[in-house]
């Protein structure tokens, strides 16, 4: 953190720039930027699960890093674990991590129908989707089966994102909140058994740490670019220097809904 301190706004920007942003590593971010957990634990409680089913999908699997930890702490492996992605330098990274569990990875568009029968699994879990396609979930799901996921919620970094791009719109600040997915759930058929939400302390410690996050979550400042935002981003590099982290919060639910057996 003090090294960022003595480095200058160019440097920083362009280290933030550099890195890559396939998957969902965020090791780099280590000494430049935090963010608290939800006290559920999403990908051990993942873990705990798998031992229970014979089919699972896990739907926008990034880099699939989230499922392969789960797999790796699981007492036992499903018969059957596929993973959809819609990102192709995600496809592929997804594909190495997933493969020596001899999970199936298919390339599929975030808003495109899920590619697999109907019933075909016991268990579809999902760590940050753009969107739950809640009927498309439903769909695929057996009856009895469970869609577990750990979602982004309302008003997420919105500190950020209005640093930016000025004061959100109240449709905006409120889209993703943990009621009217509950609702979109239910009217899809599944019944929502458990849905807790929470809001987590962020911390970014230099400049480079905030170019690389807006350039890895690409929704948060749609079109975001160092050209487009150098005034902003140079204002918020003196700031950071002069009074320490910038400060956001995440929001975060976890969501668990059955389909009825």
């Amino acid at each position: 953190m003090s090294e960022s301190r003595n480095r200058s706004f160019e440097e920083l920007v362009a280290e933030g720039v550099a890195v890559p942003t396939e998957g969902w590593d965020f090791s780099w971010f280590e000494g430049r930027a935090t963010e608290a957990r939800p006290s559920w634990g999403y990908a051990v409680s993942l873990a705990g699960r798998l031992a229970d089913v014979r089919s699972v999908l896990d739907v926008q699997t990034g880099g699939g890093e989230v499922l392969a930890f789960a797999l790796g702490r699981a007492a036992r492996v499903p018969a059957q674990v596929a993973a959809t992605e819609g990102w192709a330098p995600n496809v592929v990274k997804a594909t190495q991590a997933l493969r020596p569990y001899g999970v199936v990875v298919v390339a599929s568009p975030e808003d495109a129908p899920l590619p697999f029968a109907d019933g075909a699994f016991d268990l579809v879990s999902s760590r940050h989707p753009v969107r739950a396609h809640w009927t498309e979930i439903a769909r695929v799901l057996r009856p009895g089966g469970t869609y577990f996921a750990q979602h982004v919620g309302p008003a997420s970094v919105f500190e950020l994102v209005e640093y930016f791009l000025g004061p959100q719109p109240e449709e905006v600040r409120t889209a993703r909140h943990p009621d009217r997915e509950r609702a979109e759930a239910r009217a899809a058929g599944l019944e929502v058994v458990d849905l807790r939400a929470e809001r987590l302390r962020m911390e970014f410690h230099d400049i480079a740490a905030v170019v690389h996050f807006l350039r890895k979550v690409i929704w948060m400042v749609p079109g975001f670019t160092v050209e487009a935002h150098e005034p902003r981003l140079r204002a918020l590099h003196e700031r950071i220097t002069a009074e320490g982290p910038f400060v956001a919060h995440s929001s975060r639910h976890l969501v668990e809904a059955r389909k009825p057996g």
